[in-house]
């Protein structure tokens, strides 16, 4: 005869009050359905898995079960989710990346990045892209070699440093099954990447189950009834997750002023924080949505401002996704709908999925909903009668959408909008895709395409404070079309802030041609004076002061080789396309104490 816990007795009773007596078979106890008694390791691994999912979800199972069907009910039924509510562009900023308010900005928010926690969205594997492993553990660039994940923590601590609070900054990655082991071995592997172990957090998602039917059945393994079918619940895990593990409400004890939400493969996406963070500052932002502009109707979701016709219902500066955008601006304000104005673009700005939330405010509303996020269902219907399902459902929810949350405790939103070359590089799809999406007029967003972007950041600002960096030809490498040359990468250590470049580079006296590749590390080098047609690496120990001054280098520099059909390489080279050549460069490297001076 089975016997049972308390505890588990307590959860078979509350599963059973919210209609999932079928799980329960030959259980024996009261409410459960006849049947053969499992076996005691059987009906306990079940048990088992249940108790996880209650614990991770914000009210149990039953809550989570009592959404389904509220949400599967307003999905069979049609209902419009934007009902009553009248869309208007929200409040923000638009900065150009580089001009005297931009810098101005930036200058401000320098102190501000010594008052922010950063956390990290780092849940999937990069299979879709071709690669394997984990995607913060691919190579933002193969110039360098540096993961994802270490320019990052460089980022992070660059700022930490910059900022003269003297304080640390702290990190947390939401991890899933799939990726928490492997990254805290490349965690550990790499000593984690210089930053405090202590300030590091690994906060894992658990999965939620499926529902197999409008009435929130959960479903079971078609191979093993004895296992719950379950499904990743979305990003949006995260707040909860903060919630759960203190980690929120310990940053606002500890001084923390900001929290920084980003994504696992976007490299520039940190370079333009330190100006956002002083929009949010001055304009009282209780969360900023970063933004790039968007075309009318472009594939990509729209920051955008929700008024609702019920008075007592504050209004909300969210997320909404393109295609609901245009319908609603069609049924309200607009019979054009979603239309470019003046400047070429929407007036409702481009979502990237980085976001700047105020601790006070944020914490005050993860108390109040214990970070659970509004979700969606998007079950697949199996005819038009919306009764039966192709396969089970499962909830989800974004990060994004936690904004929700905050703007109905009354509290202010908006936005900071900077151009697409210096703020959103994402590594997203595979070459195939890549070169879809390129076809149809969008950014590629390959591991390519990312790479490029990196390089050519630097270029721009370079030549925009009067440096004279060649442009490279256009090519397409696989279908992808990338610029070959110049190779520019500037350390957050050198150059955490674009204020930095203009300060250390006496831009009007450089010369780089587009074969060159150009490398700088460590907080203490300038560069007066050079003329580079090759590859130079310089860098200085932070106790080393390094000035390059009328150094010329020439030499046969490092290429970009596109692959061969069928070579073997790695799979970080494999989604790109291309390998390095390493044909000749200079090096410098200065550890000792003291001022060198590099030339000619």
């Amino acid at each position: 005869m089975l016997t049972f816990s308390d505890s588990e007795k307590s959860l078979v009773a509350d599963l059973i009050s919210a209609g999932q007596s079928h799980l329960f078979a030959g259980f024996g106890l009261n409410g459960c359905p006849n049947g053969d008694e499992p076996a005691a390791d059987s009906a306990h691994a079940l048990l088992d898995q249940l108790a996880r999912l209650n614990r991770s979800y914000p009210g149990g199972i039953a809550k989570y079960v009592s959404n389904g069907k509220k949400l599967l009910e307003d999905s069979a039924k049609g209902v419009n989710p934007f009902e009553g509510l009248t869309p208007e562009v929200p409040a923000g900023e638009r900065l150009q990346v580089g001009n005297e308010k931009y810098l101005e900005l930036e200058a401000k928010g320098v102190e501000l990045m010594g008052h922010t926690a950063f956390v990290l969205v780092a849940g999937g594997l990069g299979e879709r892209l071709g690669y394997k492993g984990i995607k913060v553990a691919l190579p933002s660039d193969i110039v360098t070699g540096k993961c994802f994940l270490q320019l990052y923590i460089e980022q992070i601590l660059a700022y930490q440093q910059r900022s003269g609070t003297g304080r640390t900054c702290e990190l947390a990655i939401m991890t899933s099954d799939d990726t928490h082991k492997k990254t805290a071995e490349l965690l550990d592997q790499h000593q984690y990447f210089g930053m405090s172990k202590e300030a590091v957090h690994l906060i894992k998602q658990e999965k939620v189950p499926c529902l197999g039917d409008n009435n929130g059945s959960i479903s079971v393994n078609p191979d093993n009834r004895f296992e719950i079918l379950t499904k990743p619940h979305g990003h949006g895990d995260v707040h909860s997750l903060l919630h759960q593990s203190g980690l929120a409400q310990k940053w606002k004890e500890g001084g923390v002023k900001y929290v920084v939400f980003f994504q696992d493969t976007n490299g520039l996406g940190l370079r333009i924080l330190p100006a956002a963070i002083a929009v949010s500052s001055e304009k009282g932002f209780a969360v900023n949505s970063i933004t790039v502009p968007r075309r009318a109707k472009e594939a990509v979701g729209a920051i955008t401002r929700l008024v609702s016709s019920d008075k007592s219902v504050a209004p909300m500066t969210v997320n909404v996704e393109y295609n609901q955008l245009d319908p609603l601006l069609r049924a309200t304000v607009s019979p054009e709908g979603d239309v470019n104005d003046e400047s070429g673009f929407s007036p409702f700005p481009g979502n990237i999925n980085q976001l700047i939330f105020s601790v006070d405010e944020y914490v005050e509303a993860l108390d109040v909903s214990s970070g659970s996020v509004p979700e969606f269902v998007n079950p697949k219907y199996a005819d038009e009668t919306r009764t039966k399902f192709k396969s089970p459902a499962r909830l989800e929810c974004m990060m994004q959408d936690f904004a929700k949350v905050v703007c109905q405790q009354g509290h202010n939103a908006g936005f900071c909008q900077m151009e697409d070359w210096a703020a959103f590089n994402p590594v997203k799809n595979n070459t195939a895709d890549a070169v879809k999406k390129q076809a149809s007029g969008n950014d590629p967003a390959s591991a390519a395409s990312a790479e490029d972007k990196m390089y050519q950041f630097n270029a721009k600002l370079l030549r925009m404070y009067g440096a004279k960096v060649e442009e490279g030809a256009q090519r397409a490498v696989e279908g992808v079309n990338i610029t070959d040359g110049p190779r520019i990468i500037f350390s957050p250590s050198f150059a955490p802030t674009v204020g930095d470049i203009k300060a250390k580079l006496s831009c009007p006296d450089v010369r780089i041609s587009a074969k060159s590749t150009l490398v700088i590390g460590g907080s203490n080098v300038s560069v007066k004076s050079l003329d580079l047609d090759g590859a130079l690496f310089v860098h200085a120990a932070p106790a080393s002061t390094v000035e390059v001054n009328n150094l010329v280098v020439k030499n046969d520099g490092w290429m970009l080789e596109d692959l061969k059909q069928g070579e073997e390489v790695p799979e970080e080279l494999k989604i790109r396309g291309y390998k390095l050549s390493k044909n000749g460069e200079r090096i410098v490297i200065v550890e000792e104490a003291g001022t060198t001076v590099v030339s000619q």
